[in-house]
């Protein structure tokens, strides 16, 4: 396995630039490692810790893990595939089209994990959304040629996922935590409270992540903090969450946005909860 593993997708709230941050207020033990919203797995590769449940609603995300674990040749050789021609407009509409046939025929497989992989390096700011029907809707960036991936890490991230004990899950994250314990780390990255009425970013599965949810996941975070589960949570520096989190050290942390469509909104604060007192 390569020594320093990285997200193989770049995705909305990306965790990379902020890693330092939350590995100083990550508690120093722990005995299994939960992230129900992994996303593209930034923490997770990151620590690469040997006991990992990981999880997301994205059914094509967790389709992505799931074949590499089980055949990374198989993805690296699809992917290959799609690399060799250049792109163009007419070109990444077709790749799309042929995306969302595998996503309405539901074959998920290592083709399908391939064409998401290639489509998030040429679609704009990689950003994964769909439409009422499920189906990828976001435009061409203009990248003409270049990989899609690092062969290298795609087979490093299938040795760790392999070689470790970790299970992949397609449920809801409270769902994803029915056999956590005490003792065990809990890192929430979930779709971020808008920074704005305006600001929607609940378009990463067809059903969204609404207000309740949010406030859903603050009772299950309180819930686990009072059963003796170590929890971590990144999120907008924005007064909902504040409110929702009241009583838990809080620590506001500037940064970069790329993801967004406006350079100047690039830049703001988030924050990282505990439900412990960081060592």
């Amino acid at each position: 396995m390569v020594d320093k593993l990285a997200p193989f997708v770049k995705w909305a709230g990306g965790k990379t630039q902020l890693l330092h941050e939350l590995e100083l207020r990550m508690p120093k033990t722990f005995k299994k490692y939960y992230e129900p919203f992994v996303g593209g797995g930034a923490l997770l590769f990151s620590l690469h810790p040997g006991h990992a449940v990981i999880c997301d609603t994205n059914e094509q995300l967790i389709n992505v893990y799931r074949q590499l674990k089980a055949d990374a040749a198989a993805v690296i050789s699809e992917v290959r595939k799609l690399d060799a021609e250049p792109c163009s407009k007419e070109r990444y509409l077709e790749v799309r089209s042929a995306y969302n046939a595998k996503i309405q025929s539901g074959d998920l497989d290592a083709a399908c994990a391939a064409l998401m992989i290639w489509i998030n390096k040429h679609c704009f700011n990689g950003l994964y959304r769909v439409n009422s029907k499920g189906l990828f809707n976001v435009p061409y960036n203009n990248r003409v040629k270049g990989s899609s991936i690092s062969e290298e890490n795609l087979q490093g991230v299938s040795s760790y996922l392999r070689e470790n004990d970790v299970d992949i899950r397609l449920m809801d994250f409270a769902e994803a935590l029915h056999d956590v314990s005490e003792g065990d780390f809990v890192y929430f990255d979930s779709p971020y409270v808008p920074v704005s009425d305006t600001a929607n970013f609940t378009d990463y599965t067809k059903d969204g992540f609404t207000l309740e949810d949010h406030r859903r996941l603050a009772g299950v975070f309180r819930d686990l903090a009072a059963r003796g589960v170590k929890v971590m949570l990144s999120n907008h520096n924005v007064p909902l969450v504040h409110e929702l989190y009241q009583g838990f050290p809080i620590s506001e942390i500037a940064v970069k946005r790329f993801i967004n469509s406006d350079a100047s909104k690039r830049t703001g604060k988030e924050v990282i909860i505990t439900s412990y007192s960081p060592e």
